[in-house]
């Protein structure tokens, strides 16, 4: 569980200590956003719109594999944050490498169902995090906070319909499960990824270099 915070002193010196003795998380932090549904809401009643969102939220195969770790949704984004002993331990998706390829199937399984109307597009943008915390301000809520999850969101501004925005960070993850499996570094869709970009997102005091990948 989180550590929650909660000090109704502004100066307290074991507010500090607390926040001192907290550890850091290092975890795959991805924000998944359902395009279009804004405009979708204007159109439809809810009988529409909530069947699809329905449809597309149970299809995002991520969420109903670490459903505990759904920690932020806003209108039709969702923020799941895995951490590296959840993700190593879980029998199904335990390596960054699998992550990436059940994002992709998704994405891509969404885009070409045979059945019209029945799924919404969606956009994920992917980070490997270790400067966050296990924190959370408000009692008996699970939530992540710290400057590599308000990179992912920022990656979220290079997002498109059907397109996955990784972080050089958590490609390197990828190669390194790649290597320790003993696989070719073009496996699956890692031969659809692009050649590196590099951008100066708003608040963050470096470049950060990431890649996308356009499901087809």
């Amino acid at each position: 569980m989180a550590y929650f915070i909660h000090f109704k002193d502004p100066n307290s010196e074991e507010m500090v200590r607390y926040l001192s003795s907290i550890p850091n998380c290092p975890g795959t932090c991805f924000f998944m956003d359902i395009n279009r549904s804004t405009d979708m809401k204007y159109l439809g009643g809810l009988t529409d719109w909530g069947r699809k969102l329905n449809n597309t939220f149970n299809f995002l195969s991520l969420l109903n594999n670490f459903p505990q770790y759904i920690v932020k949704g806003i209108g039709d984004e969702i923020m799941l944050f895995i951490p590296d002993d959840v993700l190593k331990s879980d029998k199904a998706i335990n390596s960054y490498y699998m992550l990436l390829e059940e994002i992709y199937a998704t994405l891509y399984n969404i885009k070409h169902y045979p059945v019209e109307d029945t799924f919404l597009a969606c956009k994920v943008a992917i980070h490997y995090c270790t400067e966050v915390y296990n924190v959370t301000f408000f009692e008996d809520a699970n939530d992540y906070y710290g400057s590599d999850v308000d990179l992912t969101a920022r990656l979220m501004t290079k997002c498109f319909e059907n397109r996955i925005v990784l972080s050089e960070t958590f490609l390197g993850k990828v190669h390194q499960d790649l290597e320790a499996l003993g696989l070719s570094d073009r496996p699956g869709c890692i031969g659809h990824i692009s050649e590196p970009f590099l951008e100066n997102f708003k608040g963050v005091p470096m470049s950060t270099k990431f890649r996308i990948i356009d499901v087809e």
